[in-house]
């Protein structure tokens, strides 16, 4: 039995690497092109934080890039520390997906600073089996 690997193409982003996340929202829709149908593996980085609150993040598919459903594709577990979080997402399973997109909800609770304060990026890549 095989295990799935990255493959060499590179890394491309949902959201940039050091993007300062505040409130919630949502990032721009991503052309999945050439990732379009394929098993993807989507890496949450996590590169500053503040103590006491969350980021919690979905992945939402398109065929149109305007028109996103109801309901998301994938949800990451609630974030509270720095680190990478990966998924992997079959998008063989939903072919007609063309464009992804981004969106999170903060929360911050206790004392201090009062406006949550992350600083994160979503990245995107093909998995493969060697």
């Amino acid at each position: 039995m095989s295990s799935p690997s990255v493959t060499e193409t590179g890394v491309e982003y949902l959201l940039p690497l050091g993007t300062e996340i505040e409130t919630s929202g949502q990032g721009a829709a991503f052309a999945l092109g050439a990732l379009r149908a394929k098993p993807v593996l989507i890496v949450l980085r996590v590169q500053d934080v503040i103590e006491q609150e969350y980021l919690h993040v979905s992945i939402w598919g398109s065929a149109d890039g305007r028109n996103w459903g109801d309901k998301a594709l994938f949800w990451f577990p609630q974030v509270f520390y720095r680190g990478a979080t990966p998924a992997a997402l079959d998008l063989q399973q939903r072919p007609e997906v063309q464009f992804l997109q981004a969106r999170w909800e903060v929360g911050r609770w206790g004392r201090g600073y009062p406006r949550p304060y992350f600083k994160a990026g979503i990245e995107i890549q093909e998995l493969t089996n060697p």
